[in-house]
């Protein structure tokens, strides 16, 4: 067990906000683990049978932040963990203290530190931007449109190609996320209002895009262990219920695997996915926050 020395706060690290006991931060770990159990089993199994799921895939091979260190616990920057040396010592970045084991922050990649910034402002700017509700959810008819192929080959659609055009071309298209309207067909791209591009992701991202609240998960992951895995499992647990709708109001007929579809080619389909946008937006509101001060706190001694 690490010596935690009372009354000497002359030796607490500045950065340290939060000191946990063992029995605390193992509870943590503990439930962590647990929440995460039913999704990451199941995506496991499937993966060792060799099966594909096209809508729970996507969270682990898009997003690409594998099941283990998902799964693992990091109390994130700022934290110092009594009784850790023999669980987190031999995990890069931890260092022992006299207030406990903690992540510091001259181990932190420097070249990492640029990234950061750009992810802070990136989600900082989300965050303050007036959201958008009418979009409609057609960025996944538009990957199909007018197409060859399809991603999810083993998925059937729900209308034949020729009627997915007429319906593509009866919607507005107005997708602000670059990372859906990259994968755009080409005769769909110029149908799009907005024409987003990577280097300004900051200029058009918007809190009611189900992309953007997805990628809470994904900048939060970015840099495990630096930020929690609360934050991180939270957000996961989110983008999960995200994708669900996301696929439901595509133009897949996910039916077999228990999906309804959500007909956003019709006036009651689009006023549900409105509410949807308006639901995820509320939730992910506070766990971008969180992120953002996780990040506040990293870069002021990075």
């Amino acid at each position: 067990m690490d010596d935690v020395v009372n009354g000497r706060d002359a030796e607490r690290p500045a950065y340290v906000q939060t000191v946990l006991t063992e029995t605390d931060w193992r509870a943590a770990a503990r439930a962590h683990e647990g929440r995460l159990a039913p999704i990451l089993t199941q995506h496991l199994a499937r993966r060792s049978a060799g099966r594909k799921h096209p809508v729970i895939d996507f969270l682990f091979e898009y997003y690409d932040f594998r099941p283990a260190p998902l799964r693992r616990w990091s109390p994130g920057f700022g934290v110092a963990l009594q009784g850790a040396a023999d669980a987190f010592l031999d995990r890069r970045g931890f260092v022992r203290t006299a207030v406990g084991v903690v992540l510091e922050p001259a181990l932190f990649p420097e070249k990492q530190v640029q990234a950061t910034r750009w992810m802070h402002d990136l989600v900082a700017a989300t965050d303050l931007r007036a959201p958008f509700f009418g979009c409609y959810g057609m960025h996944e008819w538009a990957m199909v449109y007018r197409a060859d192929g399809v991603r999810h080959m083993q998925v059937p659609l729900r209308y034949p190609a020729d009627e997915i055009a007429a319906i593509v071309e009866a919607q507005p298209i107005a997708c602000s996320h670059f990372d859906a309207f990259r994968f755009f067909t080409p005769p769909a791209r110029p149908l799009n209002r907005l024409q987003p591009t990577r280097e300004a992701m900051a200029d058009f991202e918007q809190p009611a895009c189900l992309h953007a609240n997805m990628d809470v998960y994904r900048w939060a992951f970015k840099r495990y262990p630096w930020v929690p895995s609360d934050l991180i499992a939270d957000a996961f647990l989110l983008a999960c219920r995200i994708r669900e709708v996301d696929m439901r109001a595509s133009p897949y007929d996910l039916r077999a695997l228990g999906y309804e579809p959500i007909p956003v080619e019709t006036p009651e389909g689009r006023r549900r996915y409105r509410a949807y946008q308006r639901r995820f937006m509320e939730e992910a509101a506070p766990l971008r926050r969180r992120l953002l001060a996780a990040y506040d706190h990293l870069l002021a001694y990075v």
